[in-house]
């Protein structure tokens, strides 16, 4: 099974520019190897992460998520990447992907940075919950 993920930093400002957005990007590919987990794709943007992992069977998309927005909070930090301090949102938004929507899912993680010149993130997760009849998360990052 696979899940897309989206991780908000804390307070939803873009504080990644593109060059460290593009490292923290390889240091999620390569943070994942040393897990095995396997990661498609991602999309870091400057206030979000897109991402297509394969989820194992020992791990919960929880502890997934724990994962990569504690090793990589660490990281960006330890690298001086931003001014201050640099901390993902609590909250997260995982989806299950069956096998036949991968490439799909994929090609759509890919056309995220050309995507977010027009729509914003929050305009789209909006829209996408409304689209598919979610319910509203309680904004637990602000």
């Amino acid at each position: 099974m696979l899940g897309a993920s989206n991780l908000g930093n804390a307070e939803s400002e873009k504080v990644l520019n593109k060059e460290a957005a593009a490292r923290v990007s390889h240091y999620l590919h390569e943070y994942a190897e040393t897990k095995s987990l396997y990661m498609k794709i991602n999309y870091v943007n400057a206030d979000h992460v897109h991402a297509l992992v394969d989820l194992p069977t020992g791990l919960s998309i929880e502890e997934v998520a724990q994962l990569f927005k504690g090793s990589s909070s660490h990281w960006i930090n330890a690298n001086d990447l931003i001014t201050g301090k640099f901390a993902w949102g609590r909250g997260y938004g995982a989806f299950s992907v069956s096998e036949s929507s991968v490439h799909q899912v994929a090609a759509y993680i890919a056309g995220k940075e050309r995507h977010h010149r027009v729509r914003t993130f929050a305009r789209e997760f909006k829209e996408f919950i409304r689209r598919h009849e979610l319910r509203q998360p309680e904004d637990e990052s602000r």
